[in-house]
């Protein structure tokens, strides 16, 4: 994991997040033939996870940065943390979707850009990249029903 991921914390950090997942699942180990495999595909399903969530933070981390002389001219302290908050969310809401759905929404919605020029970029038809967003829709919707409930 180490040499994978390049930094000895962030390795450490992936371990911990395999053992946990797999505790979470004991009751389906007793079928398990390999279990060392079965730890190296937990490991690299929550890598992946890591890296799509890293994408989608990198993406609003870059559009706050080329908007945050606005938001300091605009917003309070206050505003902002809203800001960073609804960020959150939406990272978190996200990480149900696939990842050209994540793209297709990034683009859509923060970088602007239309049903025809995503579908160009991602390779697929204009129909799909309106089913991706509906999905990413669908997915925020859900998340914020689901915060609502704890609140």
């Amino acid at each position: 994991m180490r040499q994978k991921l390049g930094n000895t914390d962030q390795a450490a950090d992936l371990v911990q997040d395999t053992f946990i997942k797999l505790l979470q699942t004991r009751d389906e180990l007793f079928g398990i033939k390999e279990p060392r495999a079965y730890l190296t595909s937990i490991a690299k399903k929550l890598l992946i996870d890591q890296v799509r969530r890293k994408r989608i933070e990198q993406a609003y981390l870059d559009g706050l940065s080329q908007m945050e002389y606005m938001l300091e001219a605009v917003a309070s302290p206050e505003d902002q943390m809203q800001i960073i908050q609804a960020i959150n969310q939406l990272c978190k809401a996200l990480e149900g979707v696939s990842e050209k759905a994540q793209q297709a929404f990034i683009l859509h919605y923060l970088e602007g850009y239309t049903h025809k020029e995503i579908a160009e970029r991602l390779s697929v038809s204009t129909k799909m990249i309106q089913k991706y967003l509906a999905s990413c829709l669908i997915q925020c919707y859900q998340n914020r029903q689901d915060m609502d409930a704890c609140i």
